[in-house]
């Protein structure tokens, strides 16, 4: 709990370089980008300067809640011929042509910065907000558990297709140490050329990745290996500014990202839970998983109809998150029975969500991510730019919503989220995980609304995964292993597909939350023991 600053991240040096922002007298938003560059530096497998962020940004002196969409758009040559005319059926989800959306997480920082600038006090340098990346990028850190377990799941000889990313020079060069070995946790991991870039960046702004000598550096590296972006790709990249999406959940209301992320699906689940008397089904019985995992279903049975990039598509978004609508998609589940006839997508999710809140009320949701576990595989020569492989989940069936175009952004599992009430921030809050995260954000919002649980109880509290994540071929319901074999029997008997888990599994994604107490202003705090991050404030 904290008066005056509150940060929770999932790794805790990005927590304490953010909060080392805010007592030097910077805001919610320099804070965060504090975190988000040391993030990009500390936990490489899950994010980095080569992926995407989306930002939802509270600002306390115009009492207005802003969406900024950093994510990158297909390249040029991104094509359904170029693909087929290779004997593609789908997109490499590793290698250079895996490659092919334009990084946007620099935009979004320095967009964000800008408009913190110009709307909000207690300014710092935009030298000063990347000051920690740099340090840890040139110095090194000390690799955690979570970067030494998944480096090794993606240095498998046996799967020469997605896990073999030592074959990857770059890769191999940064991320392994000279025997070919996976750094152990513990060890320090230096990244000399990210430094570089980085210093760059803090030098000469945002403009130096996408118009200057590091994008010049990272196209001649595609160029040389066959990749498919363009110089001016990266030229013409933008972030956007635009506008947050809604419902109303038992006198709040509940924000989250629009199109092209999942956004709609979160609030879809909360917009059909208003339907049901949750808080009489009991925290954590089989009655209140089976109502959540349904309403996951229908809310997923729209969202894989409907969404990607509404410049190319008009999707309905306010005809989906109506209120007719959710009573609609209530009166068919089945209390007793789970539906088999829903099919979700496989988005998988190596993400970092991260919250701030500071002393004048700024509150930023924010989560970046490079799709898979370590993006592409593909680090820029001599920028050790890790490239995300966001771009692998278009299609190349022209009839499916999501189909690859030129200038087209995918669909996006990335998701920030906050909850206001009496239209100011209540709850800040998200989690990486892929299709987990409209999961999970339902589970924290109904712990902590309907069941009054504390920030930190509700982050623990056992949680499920309906559909799949992380690389999995399966499509099950994942519960941990803290669910008494009671109510996971219950659930068998209703037709779920139960696969029990391990306690705490990083397989539910690495949650976190800020809640802002209305009455006394004071923050209470959360970070997700599934991962290496920490919950700070002053």
């Amino acid at each position: 709990m904290g008066v005056d600053g509150m940060v929770t991240t999932p790794h805790y040096l990005a927590s304490q370089a953010a909060l080392d922002v805010l007592q030097d007298g910077g805001n919610a938003v320099e804070a965060a980008v504090a975190a988000a560059s040391t993030l990009a530096v500390v936990y490489p497998h899950m994010n980095g300067i080569g992926g995407d962020n989306f930002w939802l940004i509270y600002n306390a002196e115009t009492e207005e809640l802003q969406a900024l969409n950093a994510s990158g758009r297909a390249g040029e040559k991104a094509t359904i011929n170029f693909y087929r005319e290779q004997g593609f059926e789908s997109i490499p989800s590793r290698g250079y042509l895996g490659a092919n959306t334009v990084p946007g997480a620099i935009s979004g920082w320095d967009q964000a910065y800008q408009y913190a600038q110009s709307t909000m006090s207690n300014s710092l340098s935009w030298e000063r907000a990347l000051e920690d990346s740099i340090k840890y990028a040139e110095e090194g850190f000390p690799v955690t558990p979570s970067q030494q377990y998944w480096t090794n799941i993606n240095i498998d000889p046996d799967d020469e297709e997605f896990r073999n990313l030592q074959r990857f020079d770059e890769f191999s060069n940064i991320y392994l140490k000279e025997n070919g070995e996976s750094y152990q946790e513990g060890e320090v991991l230096t990244q000399s050329d990210l430094a570089k870039t980085l210093k760059i960046i803090a030098e000469n702004g945002a403009d130096e990745f996408y118009k200057g000598q590091i994008a010049e550096n990272i196209i001649a590296d595609l160029e040389e290996n066959e990749g498919i972006l363009t110089m001016d790709d990266f030229k013409n990249h933008t972030a956007d500014w635009v506008d947050p999406i809604s419902v109303d959940y038992r006198g709040h209301t509940a924000y989250n990202f629009p199109p092209n992320t999942q956004g709609f699906a979160a609030l879809s689940i909360l917009n059909i839970l208003n339907n049901y008397d949750v808080q009489n089904l009991g925290e954590g019985t089989a009655d209140y998983y089976h109502l959540l995992v349904e309403a996951t279903k229908q809310a997923f049975a729209d969202r894989d109809e409907w969404l990607t990039d509404p410049e190319f598509v008009d999707i309905p978004v306010g005809e989906l998150l109506s209120k007719e609508h959710g009573e609609e998609l209530a009166a068919r589940i089945d209390m007793e029975v789970a539906a088999t006839e829903v099919k979700p997508l496989d988005p998988k999710g190596d993400t970092v969500w991260f919250g701030v809140v500071d002393k004048e009320g700024n509150a930023v949701s924010i989560i970046q991510s490079i799709y898979h576990d370590y993006g592409s595989g593909i680090v820029a020569k001599d920028t050790g730019v890790l490239l995300q492989n966001r771009g692998s989940f278009f299609s190349l069936d022209e009839e499916h919503i999501n189909h690859l175009q030129p200038g087209k952004r995918t669909f996006h599992t990335l998701i920030p989220a906050m909850i206001f009430k009496d239209e100011k921030p209540y709850l800040v809050y998200g989690t990486m995980g892929g299709e987990g995260q409209p999961q999970t954000q339902a589970a924290i919002a109904t712990r902590i609304i309907d069941f009054g649980m504390s920030v930190q109880d509700a982050i623990e509290a056992p949680r499920w995964l309906h559909g799949r994540t992380w690389g999995a071929s399966s499509n099950d319901l994942k519960m941990e292993g803290r669910i008494h074999d009671t109510v996971l029997n219950d659930l068998i008997d209703r037709g779920h597909p139960v696969n029990k888990l391990e306690d705490y599994t990083d397989t539910m994604g690495h949650a976190g939350a800020i809640l802002i107490d209305p009455n006394t202003g004071v923050k209470h705090d959360g970070a997700d023991p599934r991962g290496d991050g920490a919950a700070v404030g002053y």
